[in-house]
């Protein structure tokens, strides 16, 4: 059985904006067990072109995603909500083993189960290749964004 993750659906504006903010805070620490514990033993993925199924796949993927993407640092901003669903817009930058950086910009779509854990995540992502000195996302470590960093809408993203 797994934890309950509130807050639950059906979402208000302030709970849809915690359950976002819980993601970003999630993934920004690079734990991909701890992050696989958000969603439901059966979730379905699709990320770009691959497609994901259940906990175990979620985490692996997620363990190959950061060994790939480098001082990996994500700003997620709540687009809509309703009941069970959340859509969010996201970008998020990193470098790759030859200290190439990019910033990914992309959208996700997401559905809850009653326990507050996501059943379905739909992301389409696009990279754009950016220089270091054009970085915008810049924390000192693995973790959750500074309260006071701006978000994607103050960065004019």
């Amino acid at each position: 059985m797994s934890a309950p993750r509130p807050p639950f659906p059906p979402f208000t504006r302030e709970t849809a904006a915690q359950k976002v903010r819980a993601a970003e805070d999630g993934w920004n620490s690079r734990d991909a067990a701890r992050v696989a514990l958000a969603y439901t033993e059966d979730s379905v993925w699709r990320n770009r072109a691959e497609f994901v199924r259940g906990r175990g796949e979620i985490e692996a993927f997620l363990n190959r995603k950061w060994a790939r993407e480098l001082e990996y640092r994500l700003i997620k901003e709540l687009w809509a909500f309703d009941g069970d669903r959340i859509a969010v817009r996201f970008a998020y930058e990193y470098h790759d083993d030859s200290g190439n950086w990019f910033r990914a910009h992309g959208n996700e779509n997401w559905a809850f189960d009653p326990n507050g854990l996501m059943r379905a995540r739909h992301a389409s992502i696009n990279d754009q290749p950016i220089r270091e000195e054009d970085r915008l996302f810049r924390w000192d470590r693995a973790g959750p964004r500074p309260a006071d960093h701006p978000g994607l809408s103050d960065l004019g993203l």
